[in-house]
């Protein structure tokens, strides 16, 4: 019978060590997941600050540090940022990470 509680034992170990390795594995998948979600926002920003095909910015944009509607307004050329984007309930609550629809005035879609 003790060989048994021995075994019993050893099997309960190794079933609690392979759920923990499986545990370390899932948290770091989810840093290099949350690590690349990271980088796609960057080059996402970056993409839509530089903006493609001659213009100032891109359709979508997502708001960065420090800006506010009038200085996206402003760098993009779209005086109707609000009216286009009813997920805009407040004008002055715009945080970074915030994603927009942008639309030139002048010679844009």
């Amino acid at each position: 019978m003790d060989e048994f509680l021995k075994s019993k034992t050893l099997h309960t170990t190794i079933a609690i060590a392979d759920a923990l390795s499986l545990a370390v594995v899932a948290l770091m998948l989810t840093g290099a997941l949350r690590d690349h979600q990271e980088d796609s926002y960057s080059l996402s920003t970056t993409t839509a600050t530089l903006g493609g095909n001659g213009r100032a910015c891109d359709e979508i944009y997502v708001v960065g540090e420090g800006e506010t509607l009038h200085t996206i307004s402003d760098k993009c050329g779209d005086p109707f940022i609000v009216e286009k984007n009813p997920h805009i309930h407040d004008p002055d609550d715009v945080f970074p990470g915030l994603v927009i629809k942008i639309t030139p005035s002048s010679g844009g879609t």
